[in-house]
């Protein structure tokens, strides 16, 4: 069976993710039949991009999604687009239409620091606590 799920990018503890189509017997990280997307928790909001015409046909040609997946495609509106092409609608214009509807992206920087060589999560996050503290300061 051929699965829409997410596919882990990133360093330790820094996860991104490829949303990929792919058959479910195949590894995690394994081969893969396409790439429609990225989700990236770590930013603020979290980074969603669905390529829209690509998953919608892996969806109609019957490709699963997993749990996951499903919430980032209720969370950016396809599978509310995908049940309308079910319906009966054009897909053309639901493309168009996630087109004219798609939010902008935030910024790729990430709100939560990266631990530095030899250094703990904690100390991480009091650094970058310090730092934003100290800028504010100043702009006062």
């Amino acid at each position: 069976m051929v699965r829409i799920r997410l596919r882990r990018q990133g360093l330790k503890r820094q996860p991104s993710y490829r949303v990929v189509v792919t058959d479910q017997r195949k590894a995690r990280n394994g081969k893969y039949l396409e790439n429609i997307g990225h989700y990236n928790p770590r930013t603020r909001p979290a980074t969603e991009t669905i390529e829209e015409d690509r998953a919608l046909y892996w969806l109609s040609v019957g490709a699963q999604p997993s749990d996951a997946v499903r919430r980032l495609l209720e969370h950016t509106g396809t599978w509310e687009r995908f049940q309308r092409l079910r319906a009966g609608e054009d897909m053309d214009d639901l493309v168009r239409e996630a087109e004219e509807n798609r939010p902008e992206l935030p910024s790729p920087r990430t709100n939560y620091p990266a631990p530095g060589d030899g250094e703990s999560k904690i100390k991480a996050r009091e650094a970058a606590r310090l730092a934003a503290d100290n800028a504010a300061a100043n702009e006062n």
